[in-house]
This record gives structure tokens, C-alpha cells and sequence, in this order.
């Protein structure tokens, strides 16, 4: 028996299967339509041209359907990045049925060095689109799009994060300036920040040279519009909080400022990163948050490599600061009583890897009260 040597790729779901690889510069355009064999056709458009890739589209069906006699629907696929959700929501509003997939999640070959081309990469988001509409288990993640609402009171967390971290910066500058001149123990985010500044003496007993002053005052400057502009997100955050619960979403991240331990920084992120999606059972939360196990068996070897961190990394860092928060806070929780059973007299290692596993476990706690009410074992809620 006489075996190809090409595979023939099925279309028969009678449809146009199209990929976008995007960049600034160009979009290309790879698609696999009905009545053209496995043969794959690539156009570019300008990118950022959303009338010409609609253009480009009507081009596909008309031809197909010339050629066939049948009107095919399209369905389009790309890899998200640094364009967004904002193609996307221009096809659907179109009527075009689109998918956005994690790029990480498709299968590439583990060769010491592959090619990697537009046009393979276009190819290979087809195959993907493909196998994933015939119902193919594992072959790609699709994102779930968050609607335009969600996708921008996330902004006010991220926003806040980056503040925070230019805050960090500016103190450490002036510290490291202030150091160099054997002066320490001075706090530029103090509200008397100016007038010690003046009262300074340097290591040798002399005033602060007149350019590094006038510097550190520049600083100073810098790290006050940071601390305002902090503070105002602070207060558009807390004022979305309550709003978010009045038109009534299930997962409202006013349930979870009721827990003792559970602020509105917390509180908003773990809604606008987490749980603003529907999860159907508890592993797909903690995988969405990268904690879920990764294990490595092969044969006779079967050893864990700890946490697979595929997920989203603003969720999976902020519920390890909450899980250290809930043993301060909960002592008396279940988890808490978990963890310290575990970890008893142990040392500083088996604490940090511990607090690993009581973080995916509250982080299922937390999405089972925000969306069901129900309470943690054990846990304590603030006085109404």
C-alpha cells in the first residue's frame, strides 16, 4: 500500500479559514478557502487598514463563491499582542466570526533551530484555526475577550502598578544621592520632605553642594506629581468599586472587600485580572493564574516542577501577597491553619513554597465566595 507524502487538509466544515499576522507596517492575510485544494492564497494590507482588510475579505468570498457556487462564511483568527481586542471587535461587528488565540499555547517543533517566517507563522495559525474547529482537544488556548468595559477598568490597576513603581525609583535616586554624601535615614515620601531637605548636614558636617540640592529638589518635584497622580487613581478605584457592584455582576468585588484582610487594591485587581471571566470548575481558575501543577512523568521518572506560571502573572504575584495577608489577618481560617501545620518549625524555604499552594488554594476560595457567596472556612468578615 502506497502512502502520500502530503497530507490533504480537510475543509470540510464549509467555511473560509482565515489567519492575520499583524505588524505595523503590513497585515498578511492567509487563507484556506473551499474548492482550492490545500493550496493556501496570502495577500497583504496596510496595516492598521481595516477598510482594506474588509475589502480584502469580500475579495475571498466573491472568488470562492464564483468558484463554487456556494456562499462560505469566514472565520479569522490572531495571535493577541500589542493591537488588543480592537480588530477583533471590528469583525464581529461585522458579522465575521473571529477567534483570538494564545500564541504560546500553539505546538512548534523542538528542533534545535526552526524557520520562522510571517508566512509560516500565517500557516500555522490556519492549521491551528482548523484543528480547533473540528473539535480537537489541546491544540490552542483561545482568549476570552473581555468586553470593552472590563478591558478598561483594568487600566486603573495597571495604571496604579506603574505608578508605584516610578515612586520606587525616585526614592531610591534620592536615597542613592543623599548616601553618596554619608547622609542616611531620610524619607522623601514624608510629608516634612522639604523642610528637612534644608536642615540636612553631609557626612563631614557640611551643608548639601548647591547642584545636588537643586537636583534632589527636581527629584522631589518628579515624586510629587507620581504621589498625586497615585492618589487620584486611589480614589477613581474605590469609587468603581461600589459602582462595579450596583449593575450586578455576579463575580462584584464588593464581596470580597467584605473578608477581613481584603482591601480595594486587592479587591480590584483580583476582579479586573480574574474574575471578571466565567470559570467553569476550580482548575481552570488556577491555571488562568499560572498555579496550576506542572508535573514531568516519563517512564520511571515522576518528579513535580512546581507551578506551570503560564498564566496571568499580575494575578498569580498579587495572590501571593494576599495569601501571606490572610495568615496576618485569617489565623484562624482553615488555610491558615493548613499552612501552619505544614510548615510547623520549618524554615524559610518550605514557608515560600508553601505559600505557593495556600495561594492557589485560596484564589479558588476567594472565586468560589465572589461568585456563589461562599464564605471561607473559618474566615472572618469586617463589621458591617
Amino acid at each position: 500500500m502506497s502512502v502520500s507524502s502530503h497530507a490533504t487538509i480537510s475543509t470540510q466544515l464549509n467555511a473560509i479559514f482565515v489567519s492575520l499576522e499583524l505588524s505595523r507596517s503590513t497585515w498578511l492575510v492567509t487563507s484556506l478557502a473551499p474548492g482550492n485544494g490545500e493550496r493556501m492564497s496570502r495577500h497583504t494590507v496596510p496595516g492598521g487598514d481595516i477598510v482594506a482588510l474588509l475589502a480584502r475579505f469580500c475579495q475571498l468570498e466573491t472568488k470562492v463563491r464564483e468558484r463554487t457556487g456556494i456562499s462560505y462564511s469566514l472565520v479569522v483568527i490572531q495571535e493577541a499582542g500589542l493591537d488588543g481586542f480592537w480588530i477583533h471587535r471590528c469583525l464581529v461587528n461585522e458579522g465575521i466570526e473571529s477567534h483570538v488565540v494564545d500564541a504560546a499555547s500553539i505546538a512548534t517543533s523542538r528542533r534545535s533551530r526552526r524557520a520562522k517566517t510571517d508566512r509560516l507563522d500565517g500557516e500555522a495559525l490556519v492549521r491551528a484555526l482548523l484543528a480547533y474547529k473540528r473539535g480537537e482537544p489541546r491544540v490552542c488556548a483561545m482568549v476570552a475577550v473581555p468586553s470593552v468595559e472590563d478591558e478598561d477598568r483594568r487600566r486603573i490597576g495597571r495604571e496604579r502598578r506603574v505608578l508605584v513603581g516610578e515612586r520606587i525609583q525616585h526614592v531610591n535616586r534620592i536615597k542613592g544621592l543623599l548616601f553618596a554624601q554619608g547622609i542616611t535615614g531620610y524619607e522623601p515620601v514624608g510629608a516634612n520632605r522639604r523642610a528637612l531637605l534644608e536642615e540636612l548636614r553631609t557626612g563631614d558636617g557640611r551643608p548639601l553642594p548647591n547642584h545636588i540640592s537643586r537636583q534632589i529638589e527636581r527629584e522631589l518635584d518628579r515624586l510629587e506629581m507620581v504621589i498625586a497622580q497615585i492618589d487620584e487613581v486611589n480614589k477613581v478605584r474605590d469609587a468603581m468599586l461600589p459602582t462595579v457592584e450596583a449593575v450586578g455582576t455576579a463575580n462584584a468585588p464588593g464581596l470580597l472587600l467584605q473578608l477581613r484582610g481584603i482591601g480595594h487594591e486587592f479587591a480590584g485587581t483580583l476582579y479586573s485580572e480574574g474574575f471578571y471571566r466565567h470559570f467553569a470548575n476550580r482548575r481552570q481558575v488556577a491555571a488562568y493564574a499560572g498555579l496550576a501543577p506542572s508535573p514531568w512523568r516519563s517512564g520511571t521518572i515522576d518528579r513535580e516542577q512546581g507551578v506551570s506560571k503560564a498564566g496571568n502573572k499580575r494575578l498569580r504575584t498579587t495572590m501571593i501577597q494576599v495569601a501571606w495577608l490572610w495568615l496576618r489577618h485569617q489565623p484562624g481560617s482553615e488555610l491558615s491553619q493548613w499552612f501552619n501545620q505544614r510548615v510547623q518549625d520549618g524554615g524559610g524555604r518550605i514557608r515560600r513554597v508553601m505559600i505557593v499552594a495556600m495561594a492557589r488554594k485560596l484564589l479558588i476560595a476567594l472565586w468560589q465566595f465572589s461568585t456563589a457567596g461562599v464564605v471561607p472556612k473559618g474566615a472572618i468578615l469586617k463589621a458591617a
